[in-house]
């Protein structure tokens, strides 16, 4: 089915995000729903076995790849805000990138992007130095790869200043409340059931600020996960809208939208102080 209404939207799900003998998510059962993969890097979780699995698992799937580059603490698994300077930032996620990369080369594979993580996420959205180191890190790297980002975030503005590819994100498995996405801090009771959620995010979707979203996220560690991607799949299929992973863009044309003049984020951690 297809309309003047008709979209393309990618599915993206953040996973690779065991440890050892530690296991997390449900990464086995969200792959064959999506379009596009968040890989842990080895920072805010993820190991060396994990990233080769996980992209193995991608390539399985026909999946595109992404490097989901965090803050490196692992006991707060990268949702704690930590005091980090820019240069840090870059390094952190160039290494990241590199470190994933070499497995997808092995499999044969091209990363497509690079998404940030938890705590890296929120901060990113609204402080700019913060912004253009990863989008100087990404860049230096590969500038053919995308950055996922939230709508008129300092990201996706920093991005597009870089000449960097940019999908705009809405969280399908998260509360907004006013316009703003309640990353952490909320209940499994404010996302409802898989259908209701799946029904509330196509109609957030359907409103003009979020006619640029190009990639919807549900995160592989969301009560239940692939639940929530099948009842999603089912409601942009009655809406008329394809799915699929986004196309390289290169360099993208026409002007950048303006920033929000208020956080995209609606936060509920605490700041932890550098040493």
């Amino acid at each position: 089915m297809s309309g003047p209404g008709a979209r393309t939207l990618d599915l993206n799900c953040d996973l690779g995000e065991s440890f050892g003998v530690y296991r997390y998510g449900a990464d086995a059962e969200v792959m064959p729903l999506i379009t596009s993969a968040n890989i842990a890097c080895g920072a805010h979780a993820g190991d060396p076995r994990t990233m080769r699995e996980s992209v193995d698992l991608a390539v399985r799937h026909g999946v595109a790849i992404g490097a989901h580059v965090g803050l490196a603490d692992r006991e707060g698994f990268g949702r704690r805000a930590i005091a980090v300077g820019a240069q840090d930032v870059h390094d952190l996620c160039l290494a990241q990138i590199g470190s994933l990369d070499a497995f997808v080369r092995a499999a044969g594979q091209r990363m497509a992007h690079v998404k940030p993580h938890g705590a890296l996420y929120v901060m990113v959205n609204d402080q700019p130095d913060l912004a253009r180191a990863v989008c100087a890190a990404v860049r230096s790297f590969d500038p053919g790869l995308a950055l996922y980002a939230l709508p008129g975030s300092a990201l996706a503005v920093a991005a597009r200043d870089a000449g960097l590819g940019v999908v705009e994100e809405f969280f399908a498995d998260r509360p907004y409340r006013a316009g703003r996405v309640r990353m952490f801090g909320w209940t499994a009771e404010e996302l409802g059931t898989p259908d209701a959620a799946a029904g509330r995010a196509v109609q957030q979707l359907r409103t003009p600020a979020l006619a640029g979203v190009g990639t919807v996220c549900v995160h592989s560690d969301s009560p239940a996960a692939a639940e929530r991607l099948r009842a999603l799949r089912v409601h942009l299929d009655r809406e008329g809208w394809a799915v699929a992973a986004p196309r390289p863009s290169g360099n993208p044309t026409g002007p950048a939208p303006t920033p929000l003049s208020s956080p995209h984020v609606d936060e509920a951690f605490q700041p932890v102080p550098s040493p």
